[in-house]
C-alpha cells in the first residue's frame, strides 16, 4: 500500500523518480489513453443528462478510481512512485517547488502558452495527442484569463464543516452539500478555481494533458478523506437508485464493477502523509 505525500516533503530522489514514470508512461503509450476518457466523459456528463465523472455526486469516487488506475499504470514501471499532491492553500505562488524546473516546470510565454521549462516542455518529450486544441504542446497560464486567485484555507475549511455529502438536483446547481461546493460549481470554486488558475490545458476536457492534474486531483481525493473522517455518519448520496446519476451501490462507467461503496474507505490503497 503506497503513501501520498504532500509534493512539498518530495526529496529530490522521489521527484525525479515521479517525472521518470510519467515521461515512460507518456513514452509506452498509456497516459494518453487517461486524457481520452477524461475528455470523453467531460463532454458527456451534463446537468440534465446521465453523469458519472463531473457534475453529479460521482465526481468524488469517479476520480478516486481514475486516480488509481493512473496511479498503478506508474507503479508499474517505477513501484516506489505514489501519486503526490498539491495543498495549493499553501504552496500559492507561481515560484512554487512544484513548478520549479526539476518538477512541473512552469508558467506558459505570453504568446502562445507555450511551458518552456520543466521536463514536460516541448512535444518532443510531452506531445499532446489527445487535445481540444491544434497546439500539441503543454500549455499554461497561470491567474487564468482573469487573475484568478487559488483558493484559501478558510475556504476549505468551511467546505470541509459541512454536514451533508450532496444533495437534489444532484448536480452542479446543487446547494448546501459538500460535494459540489468541493467541486466547485457552488460557492468559492476550490477544484474548478484550480484549473482556471493553472490555464492552458489546465482549463479544458483534455486537462489531465497537464501533469499538475494529477497532483490536484490528489489533494481533491484528500479533502474527501479529511471530510469523510470528520463526518462518519455522514454517507454517500444518492444511496438508492436515482435518475441520471450514480447511487451508492451503482456500478461507474466506465470500468461498470466499480461502485461508490467500493471507493469509500481509501485505506484499502493507499494512506496520505
Amino acid at each position: 500500500m503506497g503513501v501520498r505525500k504532500n509534493q512539498a516533503n518530495l526529496t529530490a530522489a522521489e521527484k525525479q523518480n515521479f517525472v521518470q514514470a510519467m515521461l515512460a508512461m507518456k513514452r509506452n503509450g498509456r497516459y494518453d489513453p487517461f486524457v481520452t476518457t477524461h475528455l470523453r466523459f467531460v463532454t458527456s456528463d451534463a446537468d440534465n443528462a446521465s453523469r458519472v465523472g463531473h457534475r453529479a455526486p460521482s465526481f468524488l469516487p469517479w476520480h478516486r478510481q481514475f486516480l488509481l488506475e493512473f496511479e498503478r499504470e506508474l507503479q508499474a514501471i517505477d513501484p516506489s512512485v505514489s501519486l503526490p499532491y498539491w495543498d495549493w492553500t499553501a504552496d500559492r505562488t507561481t515560484t512554487s517547488s512544484l513548478f520549479a524546473a526539476d518538477f512541473l516546470g512552469g508558467d506558459g510565454r505570453s504568446q502562445d502558452l507555450r511551458v518552456l521549462t520543466g521536463p514536460f516542455a516541448g512535444e518532443d518529450r510531452w506531445p499532446l495527442t489527445a487535445r481540444t486544441s491544434s497546439q500539441p504542446f503543454l500549455k499554461r497560464r497561470f491567474g487564468g484569463r482573469s487573475g484568478e486567485q487559488l483558493p484559501t484555507r478558510a475556504q476549505v475549511d468551511r467546505a470541509l464543516a459541512i454536514e451533508v455529502y450532496d444533495q437534489t438536483p444532484w448536480n452542479s446547481a446543487s446547494a448546501g452539500g459538500f460535494r459540489n461546493t468541493l467541486e466547485g460549481w457552488v460557492g468559492p470554486g476550490l477544484h474548478n478555481q484550480v484549473h482556471r488558475w493553472i490555464g492552458g490545458d489546465m482549463g479544458g476536457g483534455a486537462s489531465p494533458n497537464d501533469p499538475v492534474f494529477w497532483l490536484h486531483h490528489c489533494f481533491i481525493d484528500k479533502l474527501w478523506a479529511d471530510w469523510q473522517a470528520r463526518h462518519p455518519a455522514s454517507g454517500y448520496a444518492p444511496a438508492r437508485s436515482t435518475r441520471d446519476v450514480v447511487a451508492l451501490n451503482e456500478p461507474m462507467r466506465p470500468w461498470n464493477t466499480v461502485t461508490p461503496a467500493d471507493l469509500l474507505d481509501h485505506t484499502r490503497y493507499y494512506t496520505y502523509a
